[in-house]
């Protein structure tokens, strides 16, 4: 059996500042170590200030994960030395002394699999290390320290994950939950990655970092799978380590035996005293939600007449959920519905994909008018977005470039029925006794037609020269 947890660390970009000093959250457009202060190095002396706008912030991914805020919060520090931390130790929380980091015992449902949250902490980021050189010979490693201290949320779950793209599912999901939610950007470099810890059978657990996208990590996690069931299907051993992911050679590599708890010293962070979270101040930042996930769907029903299973998969996706709100409206929203969880969605199913959309809510918008009114067919549709989505071209373009135009003149339609009539003559003696065949000279005619003949005025004229 397959056993598979995740480390999911998510910025807080929604910030003005660091999690412990005043230096700019938004590290990303500075020149190397420009964004720093004595408190973000470490200097001796510097004593650290806690954002209180982060600690709500992620409150509201503990309320929106389902998890338990303990009354009291308090921070730890992690020691450990890389090049990146340059206190050699990080502040972050740490379940020491019973339940003190800012969430715990959550649980998301992903497609009837409940995914348990075994906790959620606040801590700071590490700088970044960046690597020059051509070869291993001229390799250089650069620090930046600009990101150090950006305040950042981790989110361990347990081990429920059974397949690589059940965890696709769910990283999706909390991507467009934070984004949703207002408290980070999952589209900027470095806000949202992720760590994947796995074991197969009973061999020992191995640690994957390294990973740069939702995409890499399913395809680093079905390496490791099958590297796992290869060792041990030859009775070697699987080491407890920690591998990173090579993207170049889509492998996993050895990088350094895996650290345990106890490893890195866990001490109480005496400069940061402990922080009181009562029962006011959560239903005020309940009532600073946005509109649930659940609400929205709801309205979507009520509001539209849109399908429970098509507004659970719109309402369940912010960036596509925001493309509906700007491209519909009363007259148009069920079709807009249906093409965005139909069609678009399965063009464009990772937030990778999203991101090279060339396709607007006008365009949409434009294309939905253009079926509902009959100016094209539903398939001629799908070929049409097929192409927006690439090229962005606008649909009076697309229509014009691809011949997408529709055929409901009834005399250019009796000339490619004829033509049906005379290449499946059993077909048509089928269908004069049987009414069900006559959806097979239909499914001719559309084929001939490339999809763009007019499916009424079609059946129409069959069912004439039927009864003819």
């Amino acid at each position: 059996m397959t056993k598979i947890g995740l480390e999911i660390h998510c910025q807080l970009t929604k910030l003005e500042s660091k999690l412990f000093c005043k230096c700019k959250a938004d590290y990303r457009n500075h020149p190397p170590n420009s964004n720093i202060c004595p408190i973000c190095v470490g200097l001796p002396g510097s004593l650290p200030m806690l954002n209180k706008k982060a600690v709500e912030k992620a409150a509201m991914i503990s309320l929106a994960l389902g998890c338990k805020i303990p009354e009291k919060i308090s921070f730890f520090r992690k020691n450990y030395f890389y090049p990146d931390l340059p206190k050699n130790f990080q502040i972050t929380q740490y379940n020491a002394y019973g339940p003190t980091s800012i969430g715990s015992e959550g649980r998301v449902e992903i497609q009837n699999n409940e995914i348990r949250i075994r906790r959620i902490q606040l801590e700071e980021d590490p700088g970044r290390l960046i690597y020059e050189g051509s070869s291993e010979k001229t390799l250089i490693t650069l620090v930046d320290y600009n990101r150090a201290g950006t305040p950042l949320v981790e989110i361990v779950t347990e081990p429920d994950f059974e397949t690589p793209k059940q965890v696709r599912i769910f990283l999706n999901v909390l991507s467009d939950l934070v984004e949703n939610i207002g408290v980070s950007d999952p589209y900027l470099e470095g806000a949202l990655r992720v760590d994947g810890n796995i074991s197969v059978g009973d061999g020992n657990r191995v640690e994957i970092k390294n990973v740069g996208s939702f995409r890499d990590i399913e395809k680093a996690l079905h390496f490791e799978i099958t590297r796992q069931q290869s060792l041990l299907g030859r009775n070697i051993p699987v080491q407890g380590e920690t591998r990173h992911w090579d993207e170049a050679r889509k492998i996993t590599v050895s990088s350094r035996s895996k650290e345990e708890e106890q490893d890195y010293r866990y001490i109480p962070e005496v400069d940061i005293p402990v922080v009181i979270i009562d029962a006011i101040t959560i239903a005020t930042l309940q009532r600073q939600m946005p509109e649930s996930i659940v609400a929205r769907k709801e309205s979507y029903v009520k509001k539209y007449g849109i399908s429970t299973q098509v507004a659970d998969v719109l309402a369940s996706d912010k960036f596509y959920s925001d493309l509906f709100e700007k491209a519909h409206n009363e007259a148009n929203a069920k079709e807009v519905a249906n093409i965005i969880t139909t069609d678009l969605m399965g063009f464009a199913d990772t937030r990778e994909k999203k991101i090279e959309l060339k396709l607007t809510a006008k365009h949409l918008s434009d294309l939905v008018d253009a079926i509902m009114s009959n100016k094209i067919t539903r398939n001629s549709g799908k070929i049409a977005l097929q192409e927006i989505v690439k090229t962005g071209k606008s649909l009076s373009e697309v229509i014009s470039s691809l011949d997408l135009g529709h055929v409901k003149d009834e005399g250019s339609l009796e000339k490619i029925i004829d033509e049906v009539f005379k290449e499946e003559q059993k077909a048509v003696s089928e269908a004069k006794q049987n009414d069900d065949a006559v959806n097979y000279l239909v499914g001719k005619v559309m084929r001939k037609t490339k999809g763009k003949a007019d499916p009424s005025t079609t059946i129409e004229i069959v069912r004439k020269k039927l009864s003819s």
